[in-house]
């Protein structure tokens, strides 16, 4: 079965493209796709700019989470830590359109706790991928659990998607929450009631 690095190869030699201009003649395509002239004044530059563009969006495939979490401190801390209202953006996976929210990670130190950069952090490299946001939601929860080995991790995501409000039902004002409680937040119905208490402020504000 052929990897990524093969089936370009393959569609490089299948449509003469030449090495390193792989982004221009896809864009250029797409542009005449949909009926423009990747020639005209405004769409010269286009293929430059989109690369660049997704190329950023989808930066987190080129960060490891580790790395971001690899630093702990020793504290003799073992109450909840929240960080709430971390703004997002990620690229839905079936239409490669934006959706954009917050959200809401608390975990419960055992015998240490991480630098609160560190939290945003993570959630950049998780969501500067092509995801979906269920996924997006467990892959954060997961890496701290992973990682820092807490007691307990929750993380909340709130965020509207393009592809519902241009598309499709075109419902400009619903939002989707997903959630992954582990650890305490999964088996303490007080623990996770307390989280909850403490971002529904947050919430759909």
């Amino acid at each position: 079965m052929p990897n990524n690095d093969d089936e370009l190869r393959q569609l490089r030699q299948l449509l003469e493209i030449p090495a390193t201009k792989e982004w221009e003649y896809a864009v250029r395509l797409l542009l005449r796709l949909v009926g423009e002239d990747p020639n005209r004044q405004g769409l010269r530059r286009t293929p430059l700019r989109v690369k660049r563009a997704l190329q950023y969006f989808t930066a987190g495939y080129r960060m490891d989470p580790k790395r971001i979490l690899n630093r702990a401190f020793n504290v003799r801390h073992d109450e909840m830590v929240i960080v709430k209202d971390i703004d997002f953006f990620s690229l839905c996976e079936h239409h490669l359109l934006p959706f954009f929210g917050r959200c809401h990670i608390a975990y419960l130190p055992d015998r240490k706790v991480i630098g609160l950069s560190k939290i945003p952090r993570l959630v950049e490299v998780f969501a500067r991928r092509l995801q979906i946001q269920e996924r997006l939601t467990t892959q954060i929860a997961e890496a701290i659990e992973q990682h820092v080995h807490p007691r307990g991790v929750a993380c909340v995501m709130e965020a509207s998607h393009l592809c519902m409000m241009m598309r499709g039902v075109e419902k400009q004002n619903a939002r989707a929450v997903t959630s992954s409680m582990l650890g305490l937040f999964r088996t303490s119905e007080k623990t996770r009631s307390e989280f909850l208490t403490l971002i529904r402020s947050s919430l759909s504000s």
